[in-house]
């Protein structure tokens, strides 16, 4: 008898995490490298968000709450999502889950069926393909070139939309390109969405404050609110506030969907920590002048990341309007061969060689359902990604 359930065979671990504790296993055994794979802020969280939390302990907040989350947290979020896109929500629509991830994984389990189609544009997320396999529907991937800036266009949401068709998947900015869609651009898209009924939209915009250059990310609602019925707006606190350890997500959703969520929810994981959520209180109510510090330095990052890697033979990077990632494209260098020997004839090979000869930890293109390029996260010190930089170019220019 088969010991391991035939549903995991649909699914891979995360090949982001993967290359992240790779480097890090590197790195313990002694060798030099740098890590630029993981997707998380190199920024501590805020003061106030931790005497937050220190407080909350003090008083005994270390409790089950309810299984979507404290009246506090929730009511937080309702305040938050009015500040930021006019959005008027009820506690009674939200939930709160153990990070992003986990909001997507409630939802898509709570309403797919075997067969139902997702559509996700790519370069996508890992893990939106493999949480639609595991609810045994079927990911339909929709290639957003670089040409048009790495996002879907009208037409081509409309050309992938079947009579299966359950959900619309769209991360704004994305993660891994940084591409972010202003009003005018959703927009399209939201028209399109609204000749079809049945389609439901999921929108991640847990990058939407790492924001550059004036640029403003809009969301799905804000956009088209007659698509409120049948939209999940997702959002947190780990990258806003530099609280990737914390686990906090959350989502505004119908609520028919919340109840289903959240008895799924009481299933698995039950409620998120009681301290994180006081503490999460206190990042989305309290000062916000720390996102404004983390933006204008990711922005310096960014904009030396993109300089940096235009320069290195074989390389191009389109500048990103949002997140910190860049996705460079490496399809110059395929097909050549490395200083030490290695030929190149993937994004997957480009990153290996890369970390073996150079101690660059990266995630190759095919991870994110786009080859031929790779992720750079430019979350870390100005210090770190010069030598990266470096290092890039002199293994870019070590090729034959």
């Amino acid at each position: 008898m088969k010991l391991i359930a035939d549903r995991l065979d649909r699914i891979s671990p995360s090949l982001t995490i993967a290359m992240t504790s790779k480097a890090r296993a590197l790195k313990a055994a002694g060798k030099d490298i740098v890590g630029l794979s993981s997707g998380e802020p190199d920024f501590d969280t805020p003061r106030n968000v931790k005497d937050a939390a220190i407080a909350a302990i003090e008083r005994g907040e270390t409790k089950y709450t309810d299984v979507a989350g404290t009246p506090a947290l929730r009511q937080a979020v309702c305040a938050r999502f009015k500040a930021d896109h006019g959005l008027d929500f009820k506690p009674e629509e939200i939930l709160i889950a153990t990070g992003g991830k986990q909001v997507i994984f409630d939802a898509l389990l709570a309403t797919i069926n075997p067969g139902d189609e997702a559509i996700i544009p790519a370069p996508c997320w890992v893990s939106y393909p493999d949480i639609v396999e595991l609810a045994e529907g079927k990911p339909v991937i929709v290639a957003c070139d670089q040409n048009s800036g790495f996002k879907l266009r009208p037409e081509q949401l409309e050309a992938a939309i079947t009579p299966k068709t359950k959900w619309f998947l769209l991360n704004n900015p994305c993660n891994p390109t940084g591409a972010a869609y202003n009003a005018e651009e959703l927009k399209a898209l939201t028209d399109v969405l609204m000749r079809h009924p049945d389609v439901w939209v999921f929108t991640d915009d847990i990058y939407e404050k790492l924001a550059y250059d004036g640029f403003r990310p809009a969301t799905i609602l804000e956009v088209e609110p007659r698509l409120r019925d049948r939209t999940v707006t997702m959002n947190g606190c780990s990258k806003a506030y530099a609280m990737t350890g914390w686990r906090i997500g959350y989502a505004a959703a119908p609520v028919h969907l919340i109840k289903q969520m959240d008895k799924l929810q009481s299933q698995s994981t039950s409620n998120t920590s009681s301290v994180s959520q006081a503490a999460a209180v206190e990042a989305l109510t309290g000062p916000q002048d720390s996102i404004d510090t983390m933006r204008v330095a990711y922005k310096r990052r960014r904009d030396m990341m993109v300089e940096e890697l235009n320069a290195a033979p074989g390389l191009y990077c389109h500048k990103p309007e949002g997140a910190f990632y860049v996705f460079p494209s490496m399809q110059g260098c395929i097909g050549k061969t490395t200083k030490g020997g290695k030929a190149i004839a993937s994004d997957e090979d480009f990153c290996t060689a890369l970390l073996e000869e150079e101690g660059v930890a990266c995630v190759h293109g095919a991870a994110f359902m786009y080859p031929g390029h790779f992720r750079i996260s430019y979350a870390t010190s100005d210090e770190v990604l010069k030598e990266a930089c470096t290092r890039i170019r002199r293994f870019c220019e070590g090729m034959k």
